[in-house]
């Protein structure tokens, strides 16, 4: 043991002499003194107006936007209401299809919207309490898991409008929405007709 702990004496030592003979100094001192900057991706959202997210998330959250947190269904099939809105042209809705997909676009955002000011809450609570000095490993565990309780919620909800949505289209629609959003290679055959719909929106 006191053998391996003078070897790494003894090269520590070998490199200051060489830094002092040669003019150079060891790779971690210089890193450490050199000035260069390397920016954190999370400059600038300390002045968030919830810090910690970009002005960009809060709106997103906000807004009832997915967020990505429905990409399990979006890119297996199952097709979001707002995106299908978006090409409804590309994909050739007919007016049936449009207003439903209209209802369950407002359906999903009375329901994200709550839960994304909850998340907020809870996230801007969390960072609130590392911000005074307050945060604990028990009052941490109790944050995580407020967050991750909305944040599953949110996730739920999306899904589940993505679940509601793949019906209301034929395979036509949805091999083109697949194409469209990028998800396969080939383009998609011409829509077919739309499938009657029975049982209006059809969201519950």
């Amino acid at each position: 043991m006191t053998r391996r702990i003078w070897t790494g004496g003894l090269a520590l030592l070998a490199t200051a002499a060489l830094a002092a003979q040669f003019g150079t100094r060891p790779a971690t001192l210089s890193a450490q003194t050199s000035g260069t900057q390397t920016p954190s991706p999370y400059a600038g959202q300390q002045e968030s107006s919830v810090r910690g997210l970009t002005e960009a998330e809060v709106a997103a959250f906000r807004a009832g936007r997915g967020m990505g947190l429905a990409r399990p269904g979006e890119i297996n099939g199952y097709p979001g209401p707002m995106h299908v809105l978006e090409l409804a042209e590309d994909l050739a809705l007919n007016d049936e299809q449009r207003a439903t997909m209209q209802a369950l676009v407002d359906q999903m955002k009375a329901e994200a919207v709550p839960l994304g000011e909850r998340f907020l809450a809870r996230y801007a609570a969390l960072e609130g309490a590392f911000r005074d000095g307050e945060i604990t490993a028990e009052s941490l565990q109790q944050h995580a898991v407020a967050i991750g309780q909305v944040e599953g919620a949110l996730r739920a909800t999306h899904l589940k409008y993505h679940l509601l949505t793949k019906p209301l289209l034929t395979d036509a629609q949805l091999a083109a929405y697949a194409h469209l959003r990028g998800y396969t290679a080939n383009p998609a055959t011409e829509p077919a007709a739309p499938r009657h719909m029975p049982g209006g929106h059809g969201a519950n």
